[in-house]
């Protein structure tokens, strides 16, 4: 006689799990039919291999569009992973029977591509919420609460929402298989209320056909003659299992689907993306308490303040032993009032947080990351069948010591080690990939340009990238270098090539430095925008500037440098002729970056050639204009002389206010300083600020104010000092003697000697 059990649990749960293993162990079925995608069964035998280690995803993709993914996570504490481990052990036949991702990459594929075609160009698909597995979206339109069926259970039972009931009464407990007779019912009653299942069409069509997959699975296995059939889905299933509607029916549902090649393998997982409702089923908001829960049957909540004491002291936070008992037995007092067996973690960490943390939300946040979420990562055995790429970039972590971890580190690598240089490499080289492993800092201090510090965060979704780089080269270097080179022959822009050269040059790829400097050419050469030359400038000068630090040969890349600069400085006069305000400070950054990359990189014959350039940009834009005129009086090209010049002209009175406000504000830019160590200049402005009309000050103050609004708090307060001295006069004549010394300026710093001496203030 042919007997069947379903057991419906809820993903990434203790308690259900617990009870699960106990139902297993004692009804001992010969046949297990577990809710997931049949590609996976080929990977299964790896569960019970010596270095898998939980959390892990089973990765299902197309490996000719690596956009059509999905990850199915387990965690040590997942129902479904202590199903397949006791089906392994006991050589009982696991089948996954969830919908193949064959079938769903396809319908996915055919959905995006008929919204594609059905949108208007100009407009874009409204986004799709998806619903996470087992929580169906809500379809009362009287009430929308968070799409989850249990929230219904909960309020029925008086609890905040389905989580919080569930927990208590399923995942907290896990005392024996009684429960999932309890499941069943509750579900076939949500059901019978609200069976639609999602949000759309399409999804509502998805879940249909997964239930007829499913269903379909488990009559081939009574056919097939077993005879104790154990059913592991996710408690919504379960109605839909547990009646089974005629065979044809299904049939005519699963006819003629499309299908798409899909492979499976095992990735490393982490607690933090358990924690978020992200691949397979609900995400859990504590999966650090969740797997302590597995783990402390007995003695949950001691063991628990125990760890939280632990972390505390060592992070050098007070935490004593009469803390503990206090917040032990608070907690007990909280869990008696909410007529609880034993006190969760709502009751633990209240009392966490009012005994030992004194109401301070900061040691809470620490004890939530470290311990309510956690920091784990999983491993899995080398045996595990990765891509070539996959199996080389792991080569390269362990040869290089760099740990893929959850946990955030940093790295200051010294570009004059060859291990370190080495690293830099390799992390260059991802990021070409688009593998963003590590993310490069600014740095601050006094470290030179040998110095490059990293911040290196390990995320399971970067093995999807990885994957989908596989189909570069077999090696990570040989994978870059092909990437690179596919994007310098796609790329129109010369600035993008720029940018790539400098990156190619960082990543030590010296098969993609001919073609990638080849292609920058060759635009470089039919390329009549200064603005795109203007931007691919700076780049370059970097590679030039910087390259012996990394042992690069630049000297190509010098010759490229040098030809732009002459198309930029031939090529900007032209392009500054006729702009309007927003072209004019669009062009201020790039004028200022080409000149400072130019000054440091190129020859000496092409910064001549620039600074000419400049000189020919009097008469343009105010913006434009103002800013060569400073950069060519910073260089001491002109002279004070022809500076003042220029400011005369464009401050004259017979501009108009807002160019003459644009002038100086192109001017002074780069810093205030000019104006305080040149006391022509600040006459000249003064000159100018005082003799306007009333009309034309009030017209120019917004423009001017925000000029200097840009300087710093130094530079705004020595601007208003030297404003004020010279408005007020001096307080007293200069003593009689040597005319030459300027006693007002000697005077200055007196009032900060005495504060610094400990002596009395002066009264003015």
């Amino acid at each position: 006689m042919i007997q069947t059990q379903i057991f419906g649990i809820r993903h990434h749960g203790p308690g259900s799990a617990r009870s699960l293993l106990l139902a297993l162990q004692a009804w001992q079925p010969d046949c297990l039919l577990i809710e997931g995608p049949p590609e996976g069964e080929e990977v299964l035998p790896f569960v019970l291999e010596e270095g898998m280690e939980p959390p892990v995803a089973l990765l299902v993709h197309c490996p000719d569009d690596v956009r059509l993914a999905a990850f199915y996570p387990f965690a040590e504490f997942s129902p479904e992973w202590q199903a397949l481990r006791h089906g392994l052990k006991a050589g009982i036949p696991i089948r996954f029977i969830d919908l193949p991702c064959a079938t769903s990459f396809a319908l996915e594929k055919a959905e995006a591509e008929q919204a594609l075609a059905a949108v208007k160009p100009e407009e874009s698909p409204p986004p799709e919420e998806a619903a996470p597995d087992d929580e169906p979206p809500q379809t009362c339109a009287a009430q929308s609460p968070r799409s989850d069926p249990l929230d219904w259970l909960g309020r029925a039972a008086g609890q905040g929402d389905g989580e919080a009931w569930w927990n208590r009464l399923v995942e907290e407990r896990g005392d024996g298989a009684d429960v999932f007779a309890a499941i069943a019912e509750a579900m076939a009653a949500v059901r019978a209320e609200f069976p639609e299942v999602a949000a759309s069409q399409s999804r509502q069509h998805r879940e249909n056909l997964r239930e007829a997959h499913m269903r379909r699975c488990l009559r081939q296995a009574q056919k097939e003659g077993f005879e104790r059939v154990a059913v592991v889905c996710g408690a919504w299933h379960v109605p839909a299992l547990a009646n089974l509607p005629p065979a044809k029916d299904d049939n005519a549902l699963l006819k003629a689907l499309p299908k798409l090649k899909v492979a499976a393998t095992w990735a490393p997982w982490s607690n933090g993306n358990l924690s978020r409702a992200s691949g397979y089923g609900a995400g859990v908001v504590s999966p650090g308490w969740y797997e302590h829960l597995w783990r402390h049957r007995q003695g949950r909540d001691i063991a628990w303040l125990a760890r939280v004491a632990r972390l505390l002291r060592e992070e050098d936070l007070d935490c004593s032993s009469a803390h503990l008992i206090e917040t032990a037995r608070l907690a007990e007092t909280l869990g008696i009032l909410r007529e609880r067996s034993a006190p969760g973690l709502e009751e633990l960490s209240e009392a966490i947080h009012t005994v030992i943390c004194h109401g301070d939300d900061t040691p809470m946040r620490l004890i939530r990351r470290k311990l309510v979420v956690g920091e784990r990562l999983g491993r899995v055995p080398a045996t595990v069948p990765l891509l070539p790429l996959q199996r080389d970039l792991e080569q390269e972590q362990k040869r290089l010591r760099l740990k893929p971890e959850a946990l955030e580190k940093t790295y200051d690598l010294d570009l004059r080690q060859p291990g370190d240089l080495a690293r830099s490499h390799l992390l260059h080289r991802l990021g070409l990939l688009g593998v963003h492993w590590g993310a490069r800092k600014t740095q601050y201090g006094a470290k030179g340009t040998f110095h490059e510090v990293w911040s290196l965060r390990w995320q399971p979704e970067l093995v999807l990238a990885v994957v989908d780089a596989g189909r570069y080269g077999n090696t990570v270097e040989q994978a870059a270098a092909a990437k690179a080179i596919e994007q310098a022959e796609k790329s129109e822009s010369l600035a993008e090539l720029s940018h790539l050269v400098d990156a190619v040059l960082l990543a030590a790829l010296e098969a993609a430095v001919g073609p990638v400097v080849g292609a920058l050419e060759n635009r470089a050469a039919v390329s009549g925008d200064t603005p795109q030359l203007l931007e691919a400038i700076p780049p370059l000068a970097n590679v030039v500037r910087y390259g012996n630090v990394r042992q690069t040969d630049t000297g190509l890349v010098g010759q490229v440098l040098d030809s732009l600069a002459v198309r930029a400085a031939i090529g900007l006069p032209g392009a500054c002729a006729s702009l309007d305000d927003d072209a004019a400070r669009a062009m201020l950054p790039r004028i200022a970056s080409a000149h400072r990359a130019i000054r440091l990189a190129a020859e000496e014959g092409r910064q001549q050639e620039w600074l000419a350039a400049l000189a020919r940009l009097d008469g343009c834009h105010g913006l434009v204009g103002g800013l060569a005129a400073r950069l060519r009086f910073d260089e001491q090209a002109d002279g004070l002389d022809t500076t003042a010049q220029w400011l005369g002209r464009a401050l004259s009175l017979g501009n108009a206010p807002a160019m003459a406000a644009a002038w100086l504000e192109g001017f002074l830019s780069q810093n205030a300083m000019v104006l305080l160590h040149d006391r022509r200049l600040w006459a000249l402005v003064d000159q100018w600020v005082a003799g306007l009309s009333e009309d034309y000050f009030t017209q120019v103050l917004p423009l001017v104010r925000r000029t200097f609004a840009a300087f710093n708090p130094p530079e705004r307060r020595q601007l208003g000092e030297m404003a004020k001295s010279a408005s007020v006069g001096p307080a007293a004549a200069p003593p009689q003697g040597d005319e030459t010394l300027d006693w007002q300026r000697a005077e200055r710093p007196l009032p900060l000697l005495r504060i610094l001496l400990g002596l009395r203030p002066t009264l003015s």
